[in-house]
Order: C-alpha cells, then structure tokens, then sequence
C-alpha cells in the first residue's frame, strides 16, 4: 500500500504518523501463535478487517494457529467456526448471535456467560487477555482523535488493554460524543476501508406488538428513565410510547426506536438525575438513517458498559425502567434470556445488570415482555419450570412485571401460589389448561383450583373502562381475572361487618379459599364480575366490586354490588350499577333482579333512580326486586 492508495484526507495522516499504514501480510505477521484477538461488537464489526484476516489466514495457513477470537456478537462476517480453521481459530464468544448459535452448540467454538458489565475489567486484570484488537473507527479530526462511533461497549476497553491495534477507517462510521475517542498515537495501524456499516432490524407481529406495547405504556410513566434490550418485542414496544412525556434514556443498546422518541420531542432526557439532557447508550444497532442521527449529536453520548450497564450507577437514577424479553419463564418467576434447555441461544448480556439496578432505583420497575408462545404458537413460553439444562438469567426476585399479548402480571412481593395464577392468566389461552394441572400437580396453587376453559373463560379485556362518578372520583372498571383471589381476598375483609351482611344477606364474614375461588373463577358468557379499582402507591386495589348472574329461563340477571365503607358516599356504587346495567344491556338481557335488607335504604334508592320499571315484594324482612330495563 502506497500513500497513493489512500483517501486522499489521510495523506496528512501519513506523513505525520508514519509506519501508521501497512500491508494485511504486516500487520498479520504481528499475529503469534496462541494470541487473543479482539473482534469489534455487532453492526460496528470491522468488516474490511474481518475479510483480510480470513484471506491471510487462507493464503497463509500456517501463519498461526490455536488463536482465539474474542466478541461480544457476531453479526457480520463469521466464518470462525468453520472447521477448516480449526487450527487457526477458537472463537469465543460473550454473547451468540444467529451467525454463531451453530458452531457454539456443535462444540466447535465457545460461549462464556459473564454480565457484560465486568467484561472490561477482565480485560483489565488480564484474566481475558487482548493481545490485538480489530476495531473500526470514524475518520481522525484535525486533533488526531477519531471515534468509536456505534461500538463503544467493551470495544474501548479491549483497545485500551491490547498489545496491537489495528483501526479500520470508515467514512461511514458517525463521530458520537462521550466516551468514544482513540487517538491516533494509540494504534498501531490504520487501515482505510470504507464501506456501508452493517444494519439491523427486528420484526414482529403487528399485531402481537400492538397489544404487547399497549400494556407496557400503561407501566411506563412520564419522566422515567427507560432502557430497552435486545429483541424485537422490546424494539417494537417503544413506538408504543409516544403519548409519554419527558422520558429519559440510559441504555446499553441505542435503537432505531429510541432515536425516533427523540426526534418527536417524547425523550428529551430533562428529568434524569444522571447525565440530564443526554441520552446515555453503549452501541448502536439499527438502520442507516439512525447513524445519520447520532453523528456530531450533543443530545447523545455512548459510554463503555463498565458504567452504562453498572447496577450501581444504575440505582443512582430514579424511576428506572428496565424492558428487556426472554425465551421462556417459570410459574415461580424465573426466566432464561440465554438458553432453550441444553441449548446455547444468546446470553446474558447486560439484562440482568440493568433489571437489578431498576430495582435499586428510587421508583425503578422491570418489565420483561414476551411473547406468549414460540414456534408459530405451537410452544408457550410461560411453562411449569425452566427446562432442564437452561441458564437462570433473571431470578425470581429479577422481575416487577411480566408482560405478554394477553395483559400484565405483577410477581414483586407476590407469593408462588399468586404469582404462578397470574403467569398462567396472562399464558396463551390454549395452554392456560396444561399450566394449571401441571400447577396443581406440583404443589405450586390450590388442588382445588377452579378454572373455566374454552370462551367462556377468555378475560374480556374490551370491558375495561375508566370512569369519573358524578361526585368526581376517578375509578377504574374490569372484569375479575382468574388471578384476583388475594384482591378479592383483601377486599372483603376490609368490609365492616354490616357491609357484608347488607351484601350477602348472612351472618358470615368469613371468606376462605373455596368461597372466594367462586368470585374469580366465573363464565363470562354466564355471569358478570366487575371491580371498581383504584391505585395505591403503585398498587391496585379494589375498593367497589358489583357482578350479576344470568336465568337463562327469564333471560334477566340477579344483581349485586358492594363498595368498601371508606369509598361509599363517592358514587362509586351507581356509576357500577350503570355500568352492570350497560353490560347486561348489551348481552340482550331483559332486566335485573335483586334482593335488598329493608333497612338498607340507600340500596333500594339506588335502584328506584335508575329509570327500571320495578316491582316489589316484601318478605320476611327484605325486598324482592323484578327490574325490567326501559326501551331507550
């Protein structure tokens, strides 16, 4: 290579750092038998650099061998596993990607778990030695410093502690502010290879996406600080999060969608208490039209992951929201990100470091979102236990939310028994079944649990409803779920004891397990339960439940309803009936009966202004009521 050959910006470069430019059979030679050669991360691979080395080695078989190739994800060119550079190559990777899943599950190249965060201080104490590292880099400014532009992750660290460097120079590659820069002094070769940075998009469902980010953005609140891991669930969900305000981003993986909430205003990193007005990532994978946008942009910074994905630093920033996916999760709670069975998929990665440090953070949340099933739906990723031979990525402790196509569960503070009843009622509903035997099999619910298969026991998730009474208190409306025993459980037993003997009629206040299994394990198309729920401190409780039960015969309903003594007086209790009423309209039904205590005076005022034509008959004490609904 000739100072002719090279771009013509970098003659100065040349002549001010001579012996800066080499042929590949230089720079190679410098490779020694046994050495640890450092590979830069993803979509900022070194392609041209990648390329050469292969040619070398193919040139010169004997070169040297037994090296072993360091990276955190292969997303470009990866012939290492091949088995004809079996003696020249072991490749070793800290994260697999589609490229390598092959070769490390063959045996024919290795995978070591570590969270991503303590990668560079391997590199550091030598306990990973880097002997060369392959990066590639942004053309040097006038002061010689040139950037890491899209890979800064352990890219840095590895060229900081390695004996050879050797930079491919890339027009493409952006110039991205923080912690980016390597002087030219710093490496010991430039090689110029322009060309298109590899691109990554993820794709999924739209419609799983719809409904998957729908109930994320109900957790998400406005002035968090999010990040968002790798998979397409999680990319796909940020679109979902445009109606927020103020977010704040402190990341490891800087996405197409991340950069999109910047430029409509929704990110604009104000309220975070670390690194305010700057949206914090690692790297970068993500189309071309996005490395457009973090070039020379002060609104960004990519820092090593020593500190991006740190748990301590985390835990320094409020309301951190950590959204990350899995392959599959236990009825307990814990899930694998990095292994199907004996199977190696992907890894750890930085999920655990950043959904530890949420949940150290003042007001963090995690939220792992998935997809309910895998295979085109044949294989359900909420299971009965991980698979034997799988990783442990987060444990039962790891995780606030869960979050699939069919509603949230919470598991933070749960008990197994709640937590695997609302796992199973956010499942797929073909396998909701096969998980409750399994859960009854071992021990993890009641043996007696009631559920309601096919139809007619699909959560109507069309039914929810917010609603602000006539005496202006804002309450939520939804049908009881199969999960709500210990809601309910709380709920009446902070009735008073005239409350519930005005509600049921009866000297009992109890309300065990086989009582209250009544309430939540019900037909939709049957009966109808409807809870009026408030949140406390992030905390949803139920403060009004109202539920009627179909006569087929007379095609009319009976009605009740109940509200907790320190709400009544709120309208809570008409605005349910309203809404009952608006229900068993809509199922065609005729009107509604009840039974009313004479002396409970505001129940039967509430029925008499609600416009029924009603017909009373006393007995004993109380009255029965035939209500026919008014044409409107």
């Amino acid at each position: 290579m000739t100072e002719f050959d090279l771009h013509p910006w970098l003659r100065k470069v040349s002549q001010q750092y001579p012996g800066k430019f080499a042929t590949a059979n230089v720079m190679f030679s410098k490779i020694h038998p046994g050495d640890h050669i450092f590979i830069g991360t993803g979509c900022g691979e070194p392609q041209f650099l990648v390329r050469s080395l292969i040619e070398y080695v193919q040139s010169n078989p004997k070169a040297f061998f037994d090296t072993e190739l360091l990276q955190v994800w292969a997303l470009g060119v990866a012939p290492y596993g091949d088995e004809k550079f079996k003696d020249n190559f072991r490749y070793n990777s800290f994260f697999i990607g589609n490229n390598t899943r092959q070769a490390v599950n063959k045996g024919l190249a290795d995978y070591t778990p570590i969270f991503l965060s303590q990668i560079p201080s391997l590199f550091a104490r030598r306990i990973v030695p880097v002997d060369v590292a392959l990066i590639q880099t942004s053309f040097p400014d006038e002061h010689g410093f040139m950037s890491l532009g899209i890979s800064v992750d352990i890219v840095k660290a590895a060229a900081e502690n390695a004996s050879l460097v050797v930079a491919q120079v890339n027009v493409e590659m952006p110039r991205v502010h923080g912690e980016t820069f390597i002087h030219i002094r710093d490496v010991d070769y430039l090689v110029p290879g322009n060309e298109p940075l590899l691109e990554f998009t993820s794709v999924v469902s739209d419609e799983i996406a719809e409904r998957i980010g729908k109930y994320v953005a109900r957790i998400v609140q406005d002035g968090d600080t999010i990040q968002v891991g790798y998979g397409s669930i999680p990319n796909a969900i940020l679109s979902h999060l445009k109606d927020k305000k103020h977010l704040g981003v402190h990341t490891e993986l800087m996405t197409d969608g991340i950069v999109e909430l910047m430029r409509t205003g929704v990110v604009d990193n104000s309220q975070k208490d670390l690194n305010r007005g700057k949206t914090v990532a690692a790297f970068c994978m993500g189309k071309r039209e996005t490395y457009r946008y973090l070039h020379d942009n002060p609104a960004v910074e990519f820092r090593q992951v020593n500190y991006t994905n740190n748990p301590t630093v985390l835990a320094r920033q409020r309301n951190m929201t950590a959204i990350n996916s899995a392959l599959e999760i236990d009825l307990t709670g814990q899930a694998t990100a990095e292994s199907i069975g004996e199977i190696f998929y992907s890894g750890i990665g930085g999920q655990a470091d950043f959904m530890r440090g949420a949940i150290l953070s003042p007001g963090g949340k995690t939220i792992l979102a998935i997809q309910s099933t895998a295979e085109n739906g044949e294989v359900s990723r909420i299971v009965p236990f991980v698979k034997e031979g799988a990783g442990i990525t987060l444990g039962r402790g790891d995780i606030h939310y869960v979050v699939t196509e069919y509603g949230i569960a919470y598991l933070h503070g749960k008990n197994i028994r709640e937590r695997a009843m609302d796992l199973i009622s956010i499942a797929h509903p073909k396998f909701r079944p096969m998980l409750i035997g399994e859960a009854k099999r071992r021990h993890l619910i009641y043996r007696d649990q009631l559920y309601i298969t096919g139809e007619g026991g699909e959560y109507p998730e069309h039914l929810e409803a917010h609603r602000t009474t006539r005496r202006g208190f804002a309450v939520f409306f939804r049908p009881v779920r199969m999960n709500d025993e210990h809601l309910l459980k709380d709920f009446f037993y902070q009735l008073t004891n005239d409350s519930m003997y005005h509600r049921f009629i009866s000297m009992r206040t109890d309300m065990p397990h086989e009582r209250l299994q009544k309430f939540v394990a019900i037909d939709y198309r049957r009966e109808m339960v409807i809870l009026a729920t408030i949140e406390q401190e992030g905390k949803e409780v139920a403060v009004g439940m109202g539920q009627y039960m179909i006569d087929e015969k007379s095609h009319t309903a009976e009605v009740a309803f109940v509200v907790l003594d320190a709400y009544q007086g709120k309208g809570i209790g008409a605005e349910l009936l309203t809404y009952l009423t608006f229900l068993a309209k809509k199922q065609g039904l005729l009107g509604f009966a009840a039974t009313v205590l004479q002396d409970n005076k505001p129940m039967l005022h509430l029925f008499e202004n609600m416009g029924f034509e009603i017909e009373k008959r006393f007995d004993a004490g109380t009255y029965e009521l035939t209500m026919s609904f008014k044409e409107a």
